[in-house]
């Protein structure tokens, strides 16, 4: 179940879900899972070719895009749970400071392990165009339905 499927026991009369870290890691275990076995393949391919450094820096970047998929999705059903209506201020300021310090980690790694570095730049790009796409087919299919 995404964050987006939990906006509707509140309004069907069943008790509010409660925001809690476990919870968001059981609902997206597909993107946990998804990570993992990129981390597990970037070291047994990166790995194999003797670039132990390369391999990590990647494994990093999907850690930190991990990191950063489930910081979100912590927050929206945190969001979602109270019942409060978030403003367009909030939810630009708490994207804004996620993203910001996600980029301040990202480049200051990639700058510290350089050139070997940019594999995190990399691994994180990728992790996200695939966690974009996870989570957008379920809604687009949704949408399909009614």
């Amino acid at each position: 179940m995404n964050v987006a499927e939990m906006s509707t026991p509140m309004t069907d009369g069943q008790p509010p879900v409660k925001a809690s870290f476990f919870k968001v890691l059981k609902d997206q275990k597909k993107i946990v899972f998804v990570a993992l076995g990129m981390i597990v393949a970037t070291y047994w391919i990166a790995g194999t070719l003797g670039e132990w450094q390369l391999a990590g820096c990647i494994a990093a970047g999907v850690a930190l895009g991990l990191v950063n998929h489930l910081a979100t999705e912590w927050w929206l059903l945190k969001i979602i749970s109270s019942g409060k209506q978030p403003t367009k201020g909030q939810l630009a300021a708490s994207t804004i400071i996620r993203l910001t310090v996600l980029t301040v980690v990202a480049v200051g790694i990639a700058v510290a392990f350089w050139p070997d570095g940019i594999g995190l730049l990399m691994g994180l790009a990728i992790f996200r165009l695939i966690a974009l796409v996870m989570t957008t087919i379920p809604l687009l299919k949704e949408l399909r339905n009614q």
